[in-house]
C-alpha cells in the first residue's frame, strides 16, 4: 500500500463488520472462466482464489468506509475488472451484498481523496479483523512470476551502470537494484522495453530470469501483468 503519515485507527478500535455466510458462499464461474481464458491464472481454482480475493477487497472498502484501500495487486485488480465486465451479475451482487453499487477504481488511489490510504500493514491488519486469517500469496505479485508472465515497466528514465562487478539499475541518482553483472543485459533489456514476457530477458536462462523478474516486482519497477 502507498506510505501515508495518516495514523488509522489503533487495533483495539477496530471492530469487524460481521462478513454474510452467502457472501463468503458466493461463486461466478463465468468470471473465473474468463479469467483461465484471457491467461490471468493458469488454472481454474486458481481463478476461483482470485476471485474470492476480490470479494473480500470489496467487503473491505464497504466495511470500512472511512479508509481508502489502494488495490495493490494487479491480478486481483483485474478480477474485479473482470466481474464488472459482467454488467448485471455485478451490479445485482453488489445491491445484494452492499445495498449499491461499488464502482471499479483505478489501481492508484486519486490524489483527490480526502480519505487516508492505508498502508500494506494496516491493510493486512484490516483484512485479518474481518477474515480471521492474513492476505493471501495472491496480493503479492512477484509471487505469481512465471517464465510466461509478461511485466509492465513502471518506471521511465532507467539507467544501467557496471560498477565493481555489479549492475547497478538507476533512476537520476537514486539506485533501484544492485545485482550481478552478468545480469547487466537483462537491466538494460529492461530499461529499454515497455512490456515482455519474463523468458524474454538476454543473457539470462530459466531460474537466474525469475529471480531477477521477483526482485524487480518486489522493487516496484516492473509490475506483472495479466
Amino acid at each position: 500500500m502507498t506510505m501515508t503519515a495518516a495514523v488509522l485507527l489503533a487495533p483495539d478500535a477496530l471492530s469487524a463488520l460481521p462478513v454474510d455466510p452467502d457472501f463468503l458462499a458466493y461463486r461466478a464461474e463465468f468470471v473465473v472462466e474468463k479469467l483461465f481464458m484471457n491467461k490471468t491464472v493458469a488454472t481454474r481454482q486458481e481463478g476461483e482464489r482470485l476471485l474470492e480475493e476480490a470479494k473480500r477487497y470489496l467487503w473491505l472498502t464497504h466495511a470500512y468506509p472511512e479508509r481508502s484501500l489502494s488495490m495493490i495487486s494487479l491480478r486481483v485488480d483485474e478480477a474485479w475488472h473482470q466481474f464488472v465486465l459482467f454488467t448485471v451479475a455485478y451490479t445485482d451482487f453488489c445491491q445484494h451484498f452492499f445495498g449499491h453499487y461499488l464502482h471499479h477504481l483505478p489501481a492508484n488511489i486519486s490524489a483527490s481523496d480526502p480519505r487516508p490510504v492505508a498502508t500494506w500493514d494496516e491493510f493486512s491488519e484490516l483484512y485479518q479483523v474481518s477474515f480471521g486469517e492474513a492476505p493471501s500469496s495472491l496480493w503479492h505479485d512477484d509471487q505469481t512470476v512465471i517464465l510466461t508472465r509478461r511485466l509492465a515497466r513502471n518506471r521511465d528514465g532507467l539507467t544501467v551502470a557496471l560498477t565493481g562487478g555489479r549492475a547497478v539499475l538507476s533512476v537520476g541518482e537514486r539506485v533501484l537494484a544492485r545485482v550481478d553483472a552478468r545480469a547487466a543485459d537483462a537491466l538494460a533489456f529492461v530499461a529499454d522495453k515497455a512490456i515482455f514476457y519474463v523468458r524474454e530477458l538476454p543473457g539470462l536462462v530459466g531460474a537466474d530470469q525469475l529471480i531477477l523478474a521477483k526482485a524487480l516486482v518486489r522493487a516496484g519497477v516492473l509490475r506483472a501483468m495479466p
